[in-house]
Order: C-alpha cells, then structure tokens, then sequence
C-alpha cells in the first residue's frame, strides 16, 4: 500500500490502493487521511477487489487549494469522478465515513452512473432543511456547536496546530468507542458537541491513545498534518451553508443506487436530538437501503475501531451488487 499521487483533471491527489478487480473508493473524514483505511484496502484486496482509498482534497499528499470556496461538496465530488477518470474506471462502489459518508452520498445523488453502490458510516442520509444549516446549529453565551466554532478562519486552526500530536490524541479518543457509552444529553467531554467560548474545543477533552490506534499510527497522522494543517478539513465545514444553497437543485432527489448504511452503538452523533429518528427515516430517501447496522461498542471511527465488522460488511455488500 505504497503512497502514490496522480494528476487529475481538478487536483493532484495522493492515495493508496491495492488488488485487482471490481473498484471500490474509500473516503475518509475529518481529522484523518488514507491511512484510516489501512485496514480495509488490504481486506478487499484479498476478497478480489481493487481498493482505494485517496487523501482528500486539503489532506494528505492531496493539494490544498487556498480558497475556502474551493471545498464545496460539489468540488470533492468532481475530484472523486477525477480520480476514477485518472485510473481508466468506469464505476465503483464508494465508502466513506463521516466527512467521506457526506461526500458519498452526494456523489449517489449527482453521479449514480459512476457510482453502483455506496456505503455511509456515521453520518445518515437526510433530506435538506429548510435553512442554511448554520442557522439551525444552536449557540448560547458561553458555547456553541463545534461546526459554528469551526466557521471563522484561522481560529480553530490557531487552537488544533498548537501541538497536533496532542489534538489527534483528544480528538480521536473523545469521539471513540473507548471513552465509554453515551446517551442523549451525556455530559461526558465530546469533541462533536459544544464548544466553550472561553477554553476552545480541547481543553476539557483527556490526553489518551486509543486502544485501536498505534503509536505508528499516530505518527503517520501527525507527519500528514505537520504538512498540511488542518485548514483544509476545516474548510469542507465553512462550505456548510455554500453547499445547502447549490444543493437546491436535488431537493427531493432520492439515492437510487444500492446502499448501506453503519453507526457505531457509541457514536457521538447518535447524541444528538432527533438523530437516530433521521436515521430511521432513511428508506424513503434511499429506496434501495439493503440495512442499517449499529456496531456494538464501537464510536465516531468505525474502520479504525472495528475492521473485522467492516471488512465482512463491506466485502458482503460489494459481493451482492
């Protein structure tokens, strides 16, 4: 799994793939890169299938362009048709968790004959509100929802490149399956949640590994946003309400393509009000919804956290399409 990069038509991008056979593209979220799928290109691999998994556009070895305005979700969807033109595919199946879960099933909505299938994990399907959504995001005196917090440049980049070491171990962590169960509500530490106008994101969040992840592991982050920041990823937040507008023209346009859906029992997500209500209302949006599975134990880094149930899940699903 060799890290490469290739010129599309949009971006330079880096990405990792490995085996031969029907295509399947991983999309990773916010903050990781390729390497969140290490575990997944070497299983589907083995099972017969060509996998792989780009840095996304702001990551990795994958440019990062300079303007906010160039991290609209129309703008990482033309970079994943880029990249099946760049590598001679016609179609695959496309994963992607969180970040990479809303970029998947926008590329099913714009792009259903490029792509046969698509599987989310953590982040449902749902129809557009009726407002930009930072309009809807609640804010009080003291805190405000981390994706409003993320809004205003250079001032989540100033608190997350402090020392980045420290802020993937918080991060990575808080939102995991290890930092215990979660209800609606919960109080515990959520780097998902709201944050404190006077401490940041980070301050109350612990300082520890996660079980699943690897000193070696770690490092391989850490070298990838020593390079790039996080000013990338933080842009694909700041097109929030520039992606609800251009969106207006697939307001009720349902996914007709195969699709699956995956949460981890322990998502942070799944705190918040009326999530598992929207997941439950998924099949009229996706007709052709084969399941919806909520992984014992696990959290926000399902991948990372469960390989051995996402591999058989994913292998099974792109077996069947």
């Amino acid at each position: 799994m060799q890290a490469q990069t290739i010129q599309t038509r949009t971006i330079r991008m880096g990405f990792i793939e490995r085996g031969n056979g029907p295509a399947v593209l991983l999309c990773h979220g916010f903050p990781e890169t390729s390497h969140a799928w290490r575990h997944q290109v070497a299983a589907l691999a083995e099972a017969g299938f060509r996998a792989i998994a780009p840095d996304m556009r702001g990551y990795g070895l994958s440019e990062c362009p300079p303007s906010v305005d160039e991290y609209s979700v129309f703008h990482i969807v033309g970079d994943m048709i880029a990249l099946l033109d760049a590598l001679d595919l016609s179609t695959a199946i496309l994963v992607g968790n969180d970040w990479g879960a809303t970029v998947a099933w926008q590329a099913a909505h714009m792009r259903p004959d490029r792509f046969c299938g698509v599987v989310a994990m953590s982040v449902p399907m749902m129809g557009q509100p009726p407002v930009p959504p930072t309009r809807i995001f609640p804010r009080t005196d003291e805190a405000e929802l981390y994706t409003l917090y993320f809004q205003e440049p250079d001032v989540a980049e100033a608190e997350l490149e402090r020392d980045i070491g420290q802020t993937l171990r918080k991060i990575l962590f808080a939102a995991s399956g290890d930092a215990g169960a979660r209800q609606a509500g919960d109080q515990t530490p959520n780097p998902f949640g709201m944050v404190s106008r006077r401490h940041g994101l980070l301050a109350p969040l612990p300082d520890s590994m996660p079980d699943w992840l690897t000193a070696a592991d770690l490092d391989t982050y850490i070298s990838a946003f020593a390079t790039t920041g996080f000013r990338g990823g933080l842009n694909y937040y700041r097109n929030l309400d520039r992606n609800w507008q251009l969106q207006a023209a697939f307001a009720g346009v349902k996914v007709e393509i195969p699709a699956l859906f995956m949460v981890g029992e322990r998502d942070t997500g799944l705190t918040i009000p009326g999530m598992r209500e929207i997941v439950d209302a998924m099949p009229p949006l996706v007709p052709q919804l084969k399941e919806s599975i909520i992984v014992h134990g696990s959290g926000h880094w399902l991948p990372q956290e469960r390989p051995d149930v996402v591999n058989e899940v994913l292998i099974r699903f792109a077996r069947n399409v």
